[in-house]
């Protein structure tokens, strides 16, 4: 039977397993989900497994440069605590070297690290280090420089934040200043070009409706939607921004100033987006109890 890439991913997702170990398991079984599951719990692979319905949110972002390539992943723990333990952390540097030479995050999963895939090797970690862990993201950025910046750095290369900055021209230093800018200020895009669409109507809706209670006319009321829609580009884009290192001018400016263009720039946050599951204590007492 043919081992399709759903079937991997599918058995993946019920298991925790290694994409390669999953891919071995469907073979040897012929398929057979169930019995695949079987094969993998057999091999060791259940208490991987039985950890990966945790929420991971915690963890640490790496980055790395060579040659004009910047790259920047997110790799997940439970705790906070293991962020700190020096095995979990030379897991991301790994991870982080590993990515340079890939597009995305599916190549990166598949990709060698010591003898095993990326994948393989985050799953070892889990039952070796008894957490459950995620590489959640990768991005890259390319450029004439790039430059990176993590804040709240645990190790060399690694932090809370991860941020990653492309630009056209030679960077003399601006990069890391403005890498450290989005760091602290968290644009949404690079400009008004760039943003969501139905984050700029929702705004638009949101701002028409004040002016509306106004009282005022309407061709007032466009006059005054025109301005605040100017303001609010100023506040979420980077190249409008006041640069934080000096308010008196944008990062647009600062950046033309230093002889560069930004093209690109990326900010991972450890943990951003991910729901976190808030253990109510004592109802769980309670339910133990039978009260």
């Amino acid at each position: 039977m043919a081992i399709t890439a759903k079937m991997v991913k599918e058995l993946r997702d019920l298991t925790g397993a290694g994409m390669m170990d999953a891919k071995k398991a469907l073979t040897e079984t012929d398929g057979d989900k169930e019995a695949a599951i079987d094969w993998l719990r057999t091999k060791g692979l259940a208490k991987a497994a039985k950890k990966s319905g945790r929420t991971a949110a915690e963890g640490l972002v790496g980055v790395a440069e060579k040659d004009g390539t910047a790259v920047a992943v997110e790799v997940n723990s439970e705790t906070d605590f293991v962020a700190k333990n020096a095995d979990f952390q030379d897991l991301v540097a790994g991870i982080t070297r590993a990515a340079l030479d890939q597009t995305d995050l599916d190549s990166l999963l598949s990709a060698d690290l010591g003898g095993k895939t990326v994948a393989d090797s985050v799953t070892a970690a889990i039952a070796t280090i008894g957490e459950n862990m995620n590489l959640r993201r990768m991005a890259r950025v390319e450029g004439d420089s790039v430059a990176t910046y993590v804040h709240n750095a645990a190790a060399p290369g690694m932090g809370k934040i991860g941020v990653l900055v492309a630009m056209k021209g030679t960077d003399n230093g601006i990069g890391k200043q403005i890498a450290m800018h989005i760091a602290a200020v968290n644009p949404q895009s690079l400009s008004e070009d760039d943003l969501d669409p139905a984050v700029v109507e929702r705004e638009r809706s949101i701002l028409t409706e004040q002016a509306r209670e106004s009282g005022k006319p309407e061709n007032i009321i466009e006059n005054m939607i025109k301005g605040r829609m100017k303001k609010f580009y100023q506040e979420v884009t980077l190249l409008n921004q006041k640069f934080a290192i000096n308010p008196d001018i944008t990062v647009a400016q600062a950046a033309r100033e230093a002889g560069v263009e930004i093209t690109g720039f990326v900010r991972f946050e450890v943990g951003e987006g991910i729901e976190k599951k808030v253990e109510d204590f004592a109802a769980e007492v309670a339910k133990t109890a039978g009260v």
